[in-house]
């Protein structure tokens, strides 16, 4: 397709015959910090986009001894220094920052968290600056390679380096596929809670709620399992996208971190001025029985106690955004909405609100990470709670994954129904949303049905 060169302020792009971003996706295995934002699920506007990058030019690591809130307004620097001006029609991520930031990063945002766990396994937050991105419109059926040129400034230079590499990705495009992707299985996964231990950890929240510490915790347990040699987490990614297709899934493979994610959780998007958290709070499982599904799709919307629990979140994102919004401009366009998924079905909810002027996309990351669905209220005593009866680290279980464009957008999930591969084992977390009235067993047979599509799809 033509390629079509734009102002000097703008990324450069070419667009190329659409196809499914899966299917491409073994053809740039092998480059460098690989990331692939995967919309395997479309809900209108919702999973519209996936991108395709690889191959940076720089990665933001948090500095020795930095806090919180000074990384992300280092963050916020670095998408100055790289910033562009978008170009209209084009998906919403023009080249930036993608990758990961760990759940445990709220304790350097939060220094006041008391939380006695150990440190991550992985870095608090990892983004690569990709120059190139491949971006995939599914509504449209529609794909282009989007460059900005980076790291050169000299505007001749720039363009240069933007038409050379979209040459580079447009012959991976049209590459021969490097055939079939390895194994998929891993067995003998193991949880960090017994189910009675489970049971009783659900109580002894409850018994915190009755106290008066908190009205509401998200208690997870963890299964692990070691990485059995010939193991491809590719391979794993393709399998569970088929399974358990997701809005905002994704796969990163950062050489000794890779990460297979398919969440239907979006932590929070900005678009330049409007943003929105989509927190989800009550779940049923999904059942083959057409009758039986409806049945439990009725029963969700129905539940006093689920409504109740999401509500509770929505009033705390709502507080959340108020920090960094502009007064008033805080709304809840849809109130506990009914979504369904592959496995499960859910109550999810839409907060917005308009970014105050002065304000950054560091700001808001910091005013409502990690989400407040995922951590319960009030949110920083909750999280002590969490850290107490967990005793590990979350690592990017309940972090975000997504991007932030250089030309002013952002949109990050929330990192749950997610797989870490790292140091020779592999983990993944089901969790769920503790109450006055929760009843322990049903709580634990939550956590099953959350992640039941993942553990299949070791099979």
């Amino acid at each position: 397709m033509k390629h079509v060169p734009q102002a000097l302020d703008e990324p450069l792009w070419r667009e190329v015959a659409y196809a499914d971003p899966a299917g491409l996706l073994t053809r740039f295995s092998g480059l460098r910090d690989l990331t692939f934002l995967d919309s395997a699920m479309q809900q209108g506007e919702l999973g519209r986009y996936s991108y395709l990058a690889a191959d940076p030019f720089e990665t933001f690591t948090l500095a020795d001894g930095e806090s919180g809130g000074a990384a992300l307004a280092r963050l916020d620097r670095r998408l100055t220094r790289w910033k562009l001006e978008p170009v209209a029609g084009l998906p919403p991520f023009q080249g930036g920052f993608a990758g990961f930031i760990a759940y445990e990063l709220a304790q350097l945002l939060e220094p006041q968290i008391k939380a006695h766990t150990p440190p991550p396994d992985i870095p608090p937050i990892t983004l690569h600056a990709y120059d190139t991105v491949i971006a995939f419109d599914h509504q449209t059926r529609r794909c282009w390679i989007i460059s900005t040129g980076f790291p050169e400034t000299d505007p001749q230079e720039r363009i240069a380096r933007a038409e050379q590499r979209i040459a580079e990705f447009e012959a991976l495009i049209l590459s021969p596929s490097k055939g079939s992707p390895g194994r998929h299985v891993i067995e003998f996964w193991q949880s960090n809670f017994t189910r009675s231990d489970y049971e009783a950890a659900i109580q002894r929240t409850i018994d915190y709620i009755l106290a008066g510490d908190i009205f509401q915790a998200n208690i997870s347990q963890r299964f692990s399992a070691d990485i059995p040699a010939g193991f491809d987490p590719l391979a794993f990614y393709l399998n569970l996208r088929a399974r358990n297709p997701a809005t905002f899934g994704a796969f990163l493979d950062y050489g000794g971190v890779a990460i297979a994610s398919s969440s239907p959780e979006r932590l929070i998007s900005f678009d330049g001025s409007l943003a929105e958290a989509r927190p989800i709070k009550g779940t049923r499982r999904r059942d083959a029985d057409a009758n039986i599904d409806a049945e439990l799709k009725a029963e969700l919307l129905a539940s006093r106690k689920d409504r109740a629990e999401n509500v509770m979140i929505v009033d705390l994102l709502r507080n959340d955004l108020s920090r960094v919004a502009e007064p008033g401009t805080v709304q809840v366009p849809v109130l506990c909405g009914l979504e369904t998924y592959a496995s499960v079905h859910h109550l999810t909810s839409v907060v917005t609100g308009r970014l105050a002027q002065g304000r950054t996309r560091g700001d808001l990351i910091a005013a409502c990470f990690p989400g407040g669905s995922i951590t319960g209220a009030p949110k920083i005593r909750a999280q002590e709670i969490i850290a107490e009866i967990e005793q590990l680290p979350r690592n990017i279980y309940c972090g975000s994954i997504g991007f932030l464009s250089f030309s002013g957008c952002m949109d990050l999930n929330i990192a749950i129904r997610t797989v870490l591969f790292h140091a020779g084992q592999a983990h993944f977390q089901g969790g769920g949303g503790i109450t006055a009235k929760s009843n322990p067993a049903d709580e634990y047979e939550e956590t099953l049905a959350k992640v039941n599509r993942i553990a299949e799809s070791f099979a």
